[in-house]
């Protein structure tokens, strides 16, 4: 054969294709499978590419091929080529408002306020595959392979660009009937006899029952006799208060609609406290395609049209 290359065609670029699909296989066969080809016609692409280069990239016997040293370095070339062709057909879809869009937050801010407020965002983006995680991880935008991520937390100063969502505030909430029974309405005093129920994870350290412990100092109450009951998610405190289980600090933004209708109810109102903490969003510097911008127009949009905001 001869070891001139000559300018590659369409033609070739298909028999390359062939090549590079039974090079990643190390398989006539598995080739033909994959391109819906027979062995012989993916051998005869093969040959025809090999006469057309001047070059032998495979050794065949009876029951295998391999690739020559050749072979190999032509495949190697390939697989960079395919490899970067992919990550600029990447970036060019997510230079719109389609394709997969991952989102990381805490289980409790998913459940009470992300999911029922999403069907908005998917009516107004329907080309945009949106995935949402949760977990009680701390926030790494690399580790977890996410586009965006919304946590409540103090300000960062880390390696990601990060922006301001809304504001939050806690007030001891419970059910109407474990009010009654412990005489709480206006009289946070009986909070001292009252089961306490803390979320653990309050914001990226293991807050453990410090929610409560700032609460009842800003406000001069005594809880120190209360009992208490722990959970690793504010939501299952709320469920549990719900349930007659004790009191929970609620964070408004979660509760609003349990608040409305009924579920619970706030027997101090006027014993609010703002947060130190905020919602926070968290992007890539470099990945602020319009997908991610878009979403993070619809949080604050959604944000800010809550009702008292």
């Amino acid at each position: 054969m001869g070891t001139q290359l000559h300018e590659i065609n369409g033609g070739q670029l298909s028999r390359l294709y062939t090549f590079e699909v039974a090079a990643r296989y190390g398989s006539f066969s598995a080739a033909a499978d994959e391109l819906s080809l027979t062995p012989g016609a993916i051998s005869h692409r093969i040959s025809q590419l090999e006469n057309e280069l001047g070059i032998r990239l495979f050794n065949r016997s009876h029951r295998k091929v391999e690739l020559t040293a050749e072979g190999e370095r032509i495949f190697a070339a390939m697989s960079m080529s395919l490899d970067y062709l992919n990550k600029a057909l990447q970036g060019i879809k997510n230079e719109g408002h389609s394709g997969r869009l991952t989102v990381y937050c805490r289980p409790s801010f998913a459940h009470a306020w992300l999911s029922p407020a999403v069907a908005s965002f998917l009516e107004a983006y329907p080309l945009i595959d949106l995935v949402i995680y949760t977990g009680n991880d701390d926030i790494d935008l690399h580790r977890m392979g996410v586009d965006l991520s919304v946590s409540f937390d103090d300000a960062s100063q880390g390696q990601f660009y990060q922006e301001h969502l809304m504001d939050e505030s806690i007030i001891p909430v419970c059910s109407p009937e474990y009010a009654r029974r412990w005489q709480l309405v206006g009289r946070a005093e009986n909070l001292a006899s009252c089961r306490l129920l803390h979320d653990r994870k309050a914001w990226s350290t293991d807050s453990g029952d410090d929610e409560w412990k700032l609460w009842a100092q800003h406000f001069a109450v005594d809880i120190s006799q209360a009992a208490g009951t722990q959970f690793d998610q504010a939501e299952l405190a709320i469920t549990a208060a719900v349930s007659h289980a004790g009191v929970a600090l609620g964070r408004k933004r979660l509760i609003r609609q349990r608040l409305e209708k009924g579920d619970l109810i706030a027997p101090f109102p006027e014993l609010e406290l703002k947060c130190s903490q905020h919602y926070y969003i968290s992007t890539h510097a470099d990945r602020r395609w319009p997908k991610v911008k878009a979403f993070i127009h619809w949080l604050k949009a959604t944000a800010e049209a809550e009702p008292g905001c």
